[in-house]
């Protein structure tokens, strides 16, 4: 078996171990076939719970578990002994023991290597047990202060011990997303909400959408295998790409990222496919007749809006989604004080947070605060945009374009940290092109202080 297993890890070019968690994160895709058919709630949470240990033993062995079991209790036991503080008191814990993970680990310089871990893993954990401590805390406070999403979200009852285990391991969102709240898993495991019967007999069917998901993860899968020898992140560091010109290093560090965005997608898509089967994926019908099924509540990336983003705001939009959402309702929307907008503050306090997440290698603190800048220059160029007159359509289209490819530069810039993580690779990479991708947000935030667009002009009706 162990030699079986080394000729197939090495035909696809990956190591045993990371061969091992493929296979299981694949299995997610029955497993979930088997979650939707489980009868009753109860059997339904043993289930979850059961199946996403087994596969995360499989993948990273015993003490995988034992790791998950500590944010587990430490959000459970606030939510049960400090309700009107456990949501702090869980964000604070959750990311101490992640952070605490990421420097024993060291997992980024592991996963270059070919080995891979259960921090991944416990990185969506951390996420799902915050959002369920800071959703139980919500449950006691007026409903009229509260967000909208705070409302649909919050959870007035305490869930069982059983049905927070079933949330948290559940084996279709357990080892790369896409988060979830524990309204909806509650709401799905008991039929009612959007999950009830309809009064049409109307039974959503998850496999057209499954099928295109898994039909997806095959096409990203087949063009990552194809891209990756050709541009290799060892390049960055060879004689060979310093004797480049300036465009051609520039093309190197876009292909670069867009090689390996497409690993990501892979992943996304067969998470998509176990989340969509497993029924947890549902978000409701469309208008049309007749209506069709939305599963919106599984998508984690939008592949056509990334690569062709118009605007770098639309990037948290299209991009790792559910996380994306997660950062806005527990994190951005939460710095601003009632009756404020929220500013660059709140955008990079929010970036700085995922960087967190991500890991502390000095790529990710870089990449994500280049990521407020991108977005911060990204929204010049849009005031200016919406600030041009009628009819001069050319003037507007121009701009949009140069927002396009502004934000097409930065983001593959950027995401050169992203990818080789080391301060030293990111930095070279960086000054390879003069710093480029990091200028230019610069620039056009001081432009945007001194260009201020026009305001648009208030029409008065002189009364008679």
């Amino acid at each position: 078996m162990g030699l079986e297993m080394e000729s197939m890890a090495a035909s696809i070019g990956v190591s045993v171990p990371v061969l091992r968690f493929l296979l299981c994160y694949v299995a997610t895709i029955p497993v979930s076939v088997l979650w939707r058919f489980v009868p009753g709630p109860l059997a339904k949470h043993i289930f979850a719970a059961a199946s996403g240990a087994i596969l995360s033993y499989l993948s990273f062995g015993f003490s995988s578990n034992l790791h998950f079991l500590v944010p587990m209790s430490l959000g459970y036991a606030s939510m049960l002994f400090f309700r009107a503080h456990c949501g702090i008191i869980t964000f604070l814990l959750g990311f101490g023991y992640l952070i605490g993970c990421h420097m024993y680990y060291m997992s980024g310089d592991a996963w270059k290597e070919g080995g891979i871990d259960a921090t991944g893993a416990l990185m969506v954990l951390t996420l799902k047990v915050i959002s369920c401590a800071i959703n139980y805390n919500d449950g006691i406070l007026k409903e009229e202060g509260l967000r909208e999403a705070q409302k649909k979200n919050r959870l007035i009852k305490l869930p069982s011990l059983i049905e927070y285990f079933g949330y948290c391991l559940s084996c279709g969102s357990h080892f790369a997303g896409p988060v979830f709240e524990m309204k909806d898993y509650l709401d799905c495991t008991e039929s009612k909400g959007i999950w009830s019967p309809s009064e049409k007999g109307l039974s959503p069917s998850p496999f057209g959408a499954a099928v295109r998901a898994l039909l997806q993860a095959a096409f990203c899968m087949a063009l990552y295998l194809y891209l990756v020898p050709q541009f290799p992140l060892t390049r960055f560091t060879e004689p060979i790409y310093q004797e480049w010109g300036f465009w051609k290093r520039l093309s190197y560090q876009y292909m670069s990222g867009f090689t390996a965005r497409w690993k990501y997608y892979f992943i996304w898509s067969i998470s998509e496919a176990s989340i969509i089967l497993s029924g947890l994926g549902f978000s409701g019908w469309t208008d049309s007749s007749p209506p069709k099924p939305k599963w919106d509540r599984a998508k984690n990336v939008d592949i056509l809006g990334v690569e062709f983003a118009k605007s770098a705001v639309q990037l948290p939009l299209v991009w790792n989604i559910q996380v994306s959402t997660w950062l806005r309702h527990y994190v951005y929307e939460r710095l601003v004080k009632p009756g404020k907008k929220a500013g660059f503050f709140q955008l990079l306090a929010t970036q700085t947070v995922s960087a967190v997440w991500h890991g502390l290698y000095p790529g990710y603190i870089i990449f994500f605060v280049q990521s407020a800048l991108m977005i911060a220059g990204s929204r010049v160029i849009y005031r200016w945009q919406q600030s041009v007159p009628q009819g001069m359509d050319v003037v507007k289209n121009i701009l949009v374009f140069l927002n396009f490819a502004y934000t097409v530069l930065v983001l593959n810039y950027s995401c050169v940290g992203f990818i080789v993580l080391s301060l030293r690779e990111t930095l070279a990479s960086y000054g390879s092109v003069y710093y480029i991708g990091t200028v230019l947000p610069f620039a056009l935030i001081l432009l945007g202080k001194i260009i201020k667009p026009a305001r648009p002009v208030k029409k008065f009706r002189k009364e008679e």
